[in-house]
């Protein structure tokens, strides 16, 4: 049964034209990939259908072919929805996730009577537990890991539906989560297709593409160029139509001779981290891995300050200990941290590329009567946006307006410039597409080959595998296993995360490859 179709949508921003003639249907038990690169339209489109956007042209259709925003009168709960879950997951950062989840629907039966705060906790602590994980639901979400938050934004768009039949987007939906958390989501997502829904899935993870899609639908520069059944492509074959062509084989990295230490941690305790001991040195880069809760996704904000260091000795280049919660002084010493959340933590989105680019060390730039010398100030942004590939590489126009691979490049940047001793890497290639993640793994090999120490946590096991020349692996708050780059596999990395046996863990790799 087809529940939702796209027909002819454009859409022009000035004389760019985002999207062209974009046409695809979403049918009851059917989860669609939605795919491309960065500026591509994919988020356009979202935004279209979520009513951020409006079209130029084209219809959007529900209902037995209603158009959308259509006022026909019907009751509300007979008509199907659109359900969301936005790249930035659209939650109020300081409610608490009991607060963001009864959002819309805080009220009792009547409509007048508040729901009680028991009820209200019970209800929170029961849709999260559908995920495997525990959260302070009492929490404010800015107070929550990017993980948790994702956590709290799934279960908030799969709760209350009025009809089975509805439509779930998800834009980026596992961009913070680890492998465990990716599969409970996969399981909830086959659950609601599996009860009529339709599901559009949009990512930058082609193996979760392959893994949940039944069907794939490629946008290229705003137009559709394919939209196939899942069963007629593999990974390569996904690539050249995202791309264009097909990318040049990328080696992994090769053993690394270890220098001095460029980063000492001893008994560091924060956040969910109990206690680590970690040794960076200069020319390496270390992975971090674990699932939520583990440590992996406190330790890097954890070394550099933003988390609050409990205890703990941290120590860069010999030099003298690092004070608790002093950012100011880490990047002094020669930190460089590129967080989680590029959004709300490592840019500012509303300047421009070049002063994104140069605030970390804007003094540098001073006069000594006049401000700020520009002309020397536009004279190395320009040099560092063509180092990065930026683009278009325009350095006066505002971040915001760049694709999420463009971003994070400018976010990597502004620290490569400041020729870093240590680089904590958070996440750094989330919610980019593969041409911007081969770069940004390039930009990350080229500082450890210039001497820098990197220190990458990452949620994506493959990723850390290809990248680091060996992974530290978190389970319940320390360091469990040490494990060499080319034995980082998925499936040791999961197994190692969780403490389980190497043979169940084969038995869950090959029930996956099974149903792909």
């Amino acid at each position: 049964m087809l529940l939702l179709r796209i027909s002819k949508i454009t859409k022009h921003f000035g004389d760019l034209c985002a999207l062209h003639d974009v046409s695809f249907e979403v049918r009851s038990g059917e989860v669609v990939a939605l795919v491309g690169q960065n500026g591509s339209g994919k988020s356009t489109l979202v935004k279209i259908l979520a009513g951020v956007h409006r079209a130029d042209g084209g219809t959007i259709e529900l209902d037995e072919g209603i158009e959308r925003g259509d006022k026909a009168e019907e009751p509300r709960a007979s008509r199907r929805e659109l359900h969301f879950i936005h790249q930035d997951l659209g939650l109020v950062p300081s409610l608490s996730a009991i607060e963001n989840l009864d959002l819309g629907r805080a009220y009792g039966a009547n409509g007048l009577v508040p729901t009680r705060r028991k009820h209200e906790v019970v209800s929170a602590r029961r849709l999260i537990a559908t995920f495997g994980t525990s959260i302070d639901v009492t929490l404010p979400i800015a107070r929550l890991s990017a993980a948790e938050r994702t956590i709290v934004a799934i279960a908030r768009a799969l709760d209350g539906w009025s009809r089975d039949d509805n439509v779930l987007v998800l834009d980026e939906p596992t961009a913070s989560l680890h492998g465990d958390e990716v599969s409970r989501l996969f399981e909830a997502v086959r659950r609601v297709a599996a009860r009529g829904a339709g599901v559009l899935f949009v990512s930058h993870r082609l193996d979760e593409v392959l893994s949940i899609a039944d069907r794939v639908v490629v946008l290229r520069d705003g137009r559709v160029v394919a939209n196939v059944a899942v069963t007629e492509l593999d990974q390569p074959r996904l690539v050249e139509l995202i791309v264009g062509h097909a990318l040049a084989q990328q080696e992994d990295i090769k053993e690394c001779r270890r220098e001095r230490v460029v980063l000492r941690a001893r008994k560091v305790r924060g956040g969910t981290v109990r206690g680590a001991d970690i040794d960076v040195h200069a020319g390496e880069i270390v992975g971090v891995s674990g699932i939520l809760g583990s440590g992996r996704e406190h330790i890097c904000g954890l070394l550099f300050g933003t988390v609050e260091r409990e205890e703990g000795r941290v120590v860069v280049d010999g030099g003298p200990p690092l004070e608790p919660n002093q950012p100011v002084q880490a990047i002094r010493a020669g930190v460089g941290y590129v967080p989680a959340n590029r959004h709300s933590d490592g840019m500012i989105a509303n300047m421009s590329v070049r002063e994104n680019l140069t605030l970390p060390q804007v003094r540098l730039f001073r006069g000594a009567l006049f401000g700020v010398k520009a002309g020397r100030e536009r004279a190395e942004a320009r040099r560092w946006v063509s180092r990065l590939d930026v683009r278009p590489p325009d350095i006066e126009r505002r971040l915001a307006l760049f694709s999420g691979g463009n971003q994070q490049k400018v976010v990597l940047g502004k620290w490569l410039r400041t020729e870093p001793r240590v680089l904590l890497l958070d996440e750094p290639t989330q919610g980019v597409d593969v041409g911007a993640k081969v770069a940004i793994y390039d930009l990350i090999a080229q500082a450890a080959a210039d001497g820098v120490g990197v220190l990458v946590a990452s949620s994506d096991t493959k990723e850390l595998g290809h990248v680091c020349h060996r992974v530290l692996v978190f389970r319940d708050g320390v360091i469990v296993a040490d494990v060499p780059g080319p034995k980082a596999t998925d499936e040791r990395l999961t197994r190692e995360g969780l403490g389980i046996a190497e043979s169940a863990v084969r038995d869950r790799v090959v029930q996956r490859s099974q149903r792909e």
